[in-house]
C-alpha cells in the first residue's frame, strides 16, 4: 500500500522548518555507554524550541498553510508538548491557536502554552472526547486542525530529528525513539531506512501504555487505556497513517516500566546534566536497561522532550 510519507517529504520539511526549529545537539556519555554496554548518541530534543521535538511537526504544517487559512486560526489537542509547539508556531505566523488540553495536564505545560498566546479549552480525559471538542471548534471558527501525530506534514516534520542525527553521526546499528501515536517513530523510520536500509529501528512504550506493541502483534490497530507517568505517550491507539509505516519499518516495540523510566530520568540528570521528562527518557531507558539485542554496538536515541513539573521531578 502507499505509505503516507516518503523520505523526500522529510527532507522538504527540514527546509521548511528551518526558520523556527532548532538544530539540537548530539551528546555522548561515557557513563551511559558503560552502563548500557553500547555506544549511544543522544539527539537532545529536550533542548528544542518549546522543550520537545513537537515543534518540528507543528511548524511543518503551520508554515505550509496559506494566509487565508491562517487568518481563521488553528486548533489542536494535546496534553502538553504538541500544545506548546502549536502555540509557538501559530504565534510565529500571527495566527490564533486554540488548544484542547486535559484538566490534569502538567501545570508547566499548560502555563507555557498559555504564555505563547494560545486559548486553552480544558476537558476531562475520562469523560470527554478531545477530538469532538476540536471538531466543534473547527466548525465554529473555520480553524485548521493541527493533529498531534496522524498527519503527513506532522510525521514528516518529526522525522527531521533523525535526519539531523544521522547526518552528524554517520551510520549506526540502530535508532530508538519513544512511541505514542507514532508520528515521531514513523517519520524517523522513514528517513532512517532511506539513508541506511540496514538500520534497525525500535520503538519504546511504557508497558502500561502498550497500544503499539499490541497492535503490531495483532496486525491491526488495538486500543488500550494507558496509565503511565509518561504523559506524552498516553495515546490510546496508533494512528491510521502512522501504523502502516511502523508495521513495515520498525523491527519491534520494546516495553519499559515506569520505574525504569524514573531511574533513567535521574541518570540523565545526574550523569549527563540534562533534564529529560519521562516520555523523553523512555527510549533511553530501553538502552540503559539493555533491552535491545546484544549485538547492537551503536545506537541513536531520541530524547524527545524535557518539560516536567518540578514537583514530579523531585519525587523521581
Amino acid at each position: 500500500m502507499q505509505l503516507a510519507i516518503q523520505a523526500n517529504d522529510v527532507r522538504a520539511a527540514a527546509d521548511r522548518i528551518r526558520p523556527l526549529a532548532r538544530h539540537t545537539p548530539v551528546l555522548r556519555s561515557a557513563d551511559f555507554d558503560a552502563e548500557s554496554r553500547t555506544r549511544v548518541f543522544f539527539k537532545c530534543e529536550n533542548l528544542q524550541v518549546g522543550g520537545a521535538f513537537k515543534i518540528r511537526g507543528a511548524a511543518n504544517l503551520i508554515l505550509s498553510l496559506p494566509e487565508a487559512d491562517l487568518a481563521r486560526g488553528v486548533v489542536a489537542y494535546s496534553s502538553g508538548n504538541h500544545a506548546q509547539a502549536t502555540a509557538i508556531a501559530a504565534s510565529h505566523v500571527g495566527a490564533q491557536a486554540t488548544i484542547v488540553m486535559p484538566e490534569d495536564a502538567p501545570r508547566s505545560k499548560t502555563e507555557a502554552t498559555r504564555a505563547h498566546g494560545a486559548r486553552i479549552v480544558a476537558y476531562d480525559r475520562f469523560r470527554d472526547s478531545r477530538e469532538q471538542i476540536a471538531s466543534q471548534i473547527q466548525k465554529e471558527t473555520g480553524a485548521t486542525l493541527v493533529p498531534p501525530f496522524d498527519h503527513p506534514m506532522i510525521m514528516a516534520g518529526q522525522g527531521t530529528a533523525a535526519l539531523e542525527l544521522l547526518a552528524e553521526t554517520g551510520p549506526l546499528d540502530a535508532l530508538v525513539t519513544p512511541v505514542g501515536g507514532g508520528g515521531l517513530l514513523s517519520g524517523c523510520a522513514t528517513i532512517g531506512k532511506d539513508l541506511d536500509p540496514a538500520l534497525r529501528v525500535f520503538g519504546v512504550e511504557p508497558e502500561d501504555a502498550n497500544d503499539t506493541f499490541l497492535s503490531l502483534q495483532a496486525g491491526e490497530r488495538v486500543a488500550v487505556n494507558p496509565d503511565t507517568i509518561a504523559d506524552g505517550l498516553r495515546s490510546p491507539m496508533p494512528g491510521a497513517l502512522t501504523f502502516p509505516i511502523l508495521r513495515q519499518m520498525v523491527e519491534r516495540i520494546v516495553l519499559v516500566t515506569d520505574g525504569q523510566i524514573r531511574a533513567t530520568v535521574k541518570f540523565l540528570l545526574l550523569r549527563l546534566k540534562i533534564l529529560v521528562e519521562p516520555s523523553g527518557a523512555a527510549a533511553a531507558a530501553a538502552v540503559l536497561f539493555r533491552m535491545l539485542p546484544p549485538e547492537i554496538g551503536s545506537v541513536g536515541v531520541i530524547l524527545s522532550g524535557g518539560n516536567i513539573d518540578f514537583e514530579d521531578l523531585a519525587r523521581y
